[in-house]
This record gives structure tokens, C-alpha cells and sequence, in this order.
């Protein structure tokens, strides 16, 4: 079971894709676990990438697909694996193909920008701790105080209005285009991601065993 792990950011891609991989015992592939741990291993494409993160570059496609292949072919991989972040592009999706690196299905979690924004905006990080709140669906007992060490609750700088608007316009730009691009394809399964956890997860479940939702 090869699979694709769709949707914007704040859509809860990376903790349905962990229940998905251990549900199905199959590895989560990450993009950025793969760099990080390329670049550890100080593998050729791993330097290579490091060149371009260290400029503040993106790194080219060539360089993210290649780890991809080499990680796919890992003996992990041979009952399947979830991508999670990969591909991010058609030209990402197309290079996938050009492997022949197959794919089963592709889960598209969906939720409206306006939901997604409530849930980046709403979320607080205690300076001291690290433990994270939200002051609609998980607020502390005492307004911008840590529940666990008292200490202060901040709103990080990847959450501020401004941050999450430009990362969903990224996303709408470069990554939307693939759910028409894997839904001619009819690989895609779309899934309510506005629902509590437990239930995108049932509904991903049914919609991969062919029951009815």
C-alpha cells in the first residue's frame, strides 16, 4: 500500500499519516526527516542539499526526489510506505511517476482556510516548557499561563496571521494543483478534516478498505 499524504498546512497531514503507518505497519516518510537524516549521514545528496540550505535555498526537486527513490527503496518500504510532504509540485508528482515509483492512493484532508487560520492563530507555546495550548479547543486554566510550570504562553512567529497566510499561499499556488492532477487519476480520496481527529481517522480507514462512510 503506497500512499500520498495531501493537504494544507494545519490540516493534520502528519498525525493521520502516523496512525495510517501504524495501523497498516508501513513507514511515514517525512521530506524533512529524509533531509535531516541525509544530511547526517553526510550522504552525497545530503551535502548536496545542505549546500542549499545553508544559502537559505530551496532545495531543487532533482535533490528532494532523489532522496525520495532512495528512500522507497529501503527494505522497509517493500509492503509500502505513506509519503507525507512529498510531492509537492506537479513537476515533484510527475518526476515520481518517471521512477516508477506507483501510487495507490492519495488522501486529501480538507479544510477551509478560515478554520486553518483559527487553528494556527489560536495556538500558545509556553516560553518556559514548550507545552502547547489553544485558547479555543485546548485553553489553559489561566489566561496565558502554562498549566504545567506557570510559565508564559507565547503565540510563535510561525503561527502569527501574517506567516500562516503566506504558507497557505504557497500551498494554494504550488501544492493544490495535485489534487485535480492525482484526482484525474482517480487515486484521490478526499477526507473531512474538520472533524475531531478520531474520526478522520475512521473515515480514512473505511474510505481505504472500500466501506461505505
Amino acid at each position: 500500500m503506497r500512499m500520498i499524504m495531501l493537504g494544507p498546512p494545519g490540516a493534520g497531514k502528519g498525525t493521520q499519516a502516523k496512525r495510517i503507518a501504524n495501523e497498516f505497519k508501513i513507514p511515514h516518510i517525512s521530506t524533512g526527516e529524509i533531509l535531516r537524516n541525509a544530511i547526517k549521514d553526510k550522504t552525497p545528496l545530503g551535502e548536496k542539499a545542505q549546500e542549499y540550505m545553508q544559502k537559505g535555498l530551496l532545495v531543487p526537486d532533482e535533490i528532494v526526489t532523489g532522496l525520495v527513490k532512495e528512500r522507497v527503496k529501503e527494505p522497509d518500504c517493500d509492503n509500502g510506505f505513506i509519503l507525507d510532504g512529498f510531492p509537492r509540485t506537479i513537476n515533484q508528482a510527475k518526476s515520481l511517476e518517471d521512477m516508477g515509483i506507483g501510487i495507490d492512493s492519495v488522501i486529501n484532508i480538507n479544510v477551509c482556510e478560515e478554520d486553518l487560520i483559527e487553528r494556527f492563530t489560536g495556538r500558545r507555546v509556553c516560553k518556559t516548557c514548550g507545552a502547547t495550548f489553544h485558547i479555543k479547543f485546548d485553553p489553559p486554566s489561566k489566561p496565558n499561563i502554562c498549566d504545567k510550570c506557570q510559565g508564559e504562553l507565547i503565540i510563535r512567529a510561525d503561527d502569527e496571521m501574517s506567516t500562516v497566510k503566506k504558507r497557505l499561499k504557497v500551498y494554494t499556488e504550488q501544492t493544490a494543483p495535485l489534487i485535480d492532477f492525482y484526482k484525474n487519476k482517480k487515486l484521490l480520496i478526499d477526507i473531512d478534516g474538520t472533524k475531531p481527529i478520531d474520526e478522520v481517522f475512521s473515515s480514512i480507514l473505511k474510505r481505504l478498505r472500500g466501506e461505505a462512510v
